[in-house]
């Protein structure tokens, strides 16, 4: 991905795939992209509202567009374990919406059976990188259908 726009852009492409129940978890250092490519997940599922990183409130919700899909977006880089993460409830909204969590390795894997880890790596010219890691599920046969040169997208 040379720039932000390309990462923005794949996360459309990527909200193609994506169906209610689905999670998405994103990991990378601060500054990768986690944020754009969720904003390009909510543009591609034509969630309502801005989508901003929900880092002091931990969790936003965005309602569903035209695509009919809502959108939960969380921020797990404050949260300090497993416990914080169940007081947040999420599992009650996850099973009707697309769940993407940034920083949520290591905690956020046990709200679903499966789902897909998203590896952000920021180069020192600004372009980053994204490995996609299918967990379990029909995930593989999905990420597959990203068969275009990741940086072709934009």
């Amino acid at each position: 991905m040379p720039t932000a726009a390309c990462t923005h852009e794949f996360g459309k492409r990527l909200a193609a795939l994506l169906r209610a129940g689905d999670l998405v978890i994103l990991t990378g250092p601060l500054g990768a992209g986690k944020t754009a490519l969720t904003q390009g997940i909510g543009d591609g599922l034509e969630v309502a509202g801005r989508i901003t990183s929900p880092t002091f409130v931990i969790a936003r919700g965005h309602r569903a567009g035209p695509a009919g899909l809502p959108l939960l977006h969380v921020d797990a880089y404050r949260l300090e374990g497993l416990d914080e993460l169940d007081d947040l409830d999420l599992d009650t909204d996850a099973a009707d919406s697309v769940t993407v969590v940034e920083w949520g390795a290591g905690l956020a894997e046990r709200l679903a059976e499966s789902h897909l880890e998203v590896a952000i790596e920021r180069h020192g010219d600004e372009s980053r990188e994204i490995a996609l890691h299918p967990r379990g599920g029909d995930w593989a046969e999905r990420v597959d259908t990203l068969a275009e040169p990741v940086g072709a997208a934009a």
